[in-house]
């Protein structure tokens, strides 16, 4: 591309402590080659903002509030969304395609998971029939670290993951002591994590005692063992030490709980008419174990103080790395980070083809899991320590308040006619 061509940045899916030091990271990058990156939009909540041609003018924000980006959390920066685009949705992909044309697009980075990579895979392939000079790099972006390969070898871990993580290291070490001053009133303590389908958040909790000197059991949507063996491991825990903290996905298989989909299929754990946490809560109560418990909500990806410096600056250096592969690599490329080999933690930041990551579904490693189905192995350990860091985020604060970025709400003005998004349009 000859000239400088503006940029659309957006993100989809679930937001993540760290999903704004990519925001930033993008945005500080372009800013480098003015003689190639234009104008720099967000989408603003993802891929409908960009259907509906809301583009926030990002160039233009204060240098000091991208600065901010670092220690803001979720997505309340430029949105997110769980918009699909479906490949029979023709009117959504031509409205795209009719929207960088007109705003001079040259450059579109999403940040997301395996839904994401799959959006801007089709967006890709829909430029490229099109004959339209774009560029689409993919940025990682998941909280339950589910994104790639079971080898490893397509993404290491995913930015987001290891701020949950660290949330988990930290819950669990204080609920532990809750529990422990408690005991006698409250033995047993249930608390629900997200996770879906796959482990890796529950699994943190082990973090908080890598010596397993907690009565800590922790339940993962993959340990495949029934509600009746979680009561009897409980009742062996309280005869071993008088109370039990039971930390349990919400995927875990406890019957019908009345689910609810959300627009990717996924089950909207949150929102159903019942939770696991609930129903095992209830149903050790039921047995003669006294027993509470409380379901962790969207802290535990939004949390600013418990993020981890370590994923905070793997955020911000993979979507430099996508900015190098706009730059020099070209169209159809997600920027990944891959753990070296040896003793001291190091990542090198690389690409794969978006078509090898879109719809990726990566599962916990059977070998993590303890023969006892209710714990982590010391392999795991050893791979997840190093992405919570050893320190606290330096959160600003002002007269006693998190100091979050605040963008002025400035938009690129409208060229096209107003759009009903096509799985809307029937509704």
């Amino acid at each position: 591309m000859a000239m400088a061509k503006n940029v659309i940045v957006a993100q989809s899916g679930g937001p993540s402590s760290a999903i704004n030091s990519s925001l930033r990271g993008i945005i500080e990058t372009c800013r480098m080659f003015p003689d190639k990156f234009g104008t720099v939009y967000g989408g603003w909540h993802g891929i409908e903002g960009v259907l509906k041609e809301e583009l926030l003018d990002l160039s233009s924000q204060n240098v000091e509030e991208i600065a901010l980006l670092r220690y803001t959390p979720a997505a309340g920066s430029i949105g997110t969304c769980r918009y699909k685009l479906i490949d029979t949705h023709q009117k959504d992909f031509q409205r795209i395609m009719e929207v960088f044309k007109a705003h001079n697009i040259g450059y579109f980075f999403y940040i997301g998971g395996n839904d994401s990579q799959h959006t801007a895979l089709k967006v890709s392939e829909m430029a490229d029939s099109k004959g339209l000079e774009l560029i689409v790099a993919g940025v990682p972006k998941t909280i339950d670290n589910d994104l790639g390969d079971n080898d490893f070898k397509l993404i290491d871990h995913t930015p987001g993951y290891g701020s949950v993580a660290r949330y988990w290291a930290n819950i669990i070490q204080n609920a532990n002591e809750e529990n422990m001053g408690s005991s006698t009133t409250d033995p047993v303590l249930v608390i629900q994590a997200m996770g879906r389908k796959i482990g890796f958040i529950p699994a943190a909790a082990r973090l908080a005692d890598p010596d397993r000197i907690m009565p800590l059991q922790i339940y993962l949507a993959e340990s495949k063992i029934s509600i009746d063996n979680l009561v009897e491991n409980v009742n062996d825990q309280m005869t071993k030490s008088g109370r039990c903290i039971v930390v349990i996905s919400e995927g875990f298989d406890v019957g019908n709980i009345g689910e609810v989909k959300d627009a990717f299929g996924n089950t909207s754990f949150g929102s159903g008419q019942n939770s696991v946490f609930q129903t095992v809560v209830n149903y050790l109560n039921s047995k003669g174990l006294k027993t509470r418990g409380q379901v962790m909500g969207t802290d535990q990806r939004d949390t600013t103080a418990f993020a981890s410096i370590v994923d905070l600056d793997e955020a911000y250096k993979v979507a430099q790395k996508a900015v190098e592969i706009a730059l020099y690599d070209g169209n159809g490329w997600m920027a990944t980070l891959l753990r070296e080999s040896g003793l001291i933690y190091n990542v090198r930041y690389d690409k794969v083809p978006l078509e090898k990551v879109a719809l990726s579904e990566r599962t916990f490693p059977e070998k993590w899991i303890a023969k006892n189905r209710y714990d982590v192995t010391d392999e795991f350990l050893a791979y997840a320590k190093p992405l919570i860091g050893e320190d606290w985020p330096s959160v600003p604060i002002i007269n006693g308040r998190q100091r979050f970025a605040r963008l002025d709400m400035k938009f690129a003005d409208k060229k096209l006619a107003e759009y009903k998004l096509e799985a809307f349009a029937k509704k």
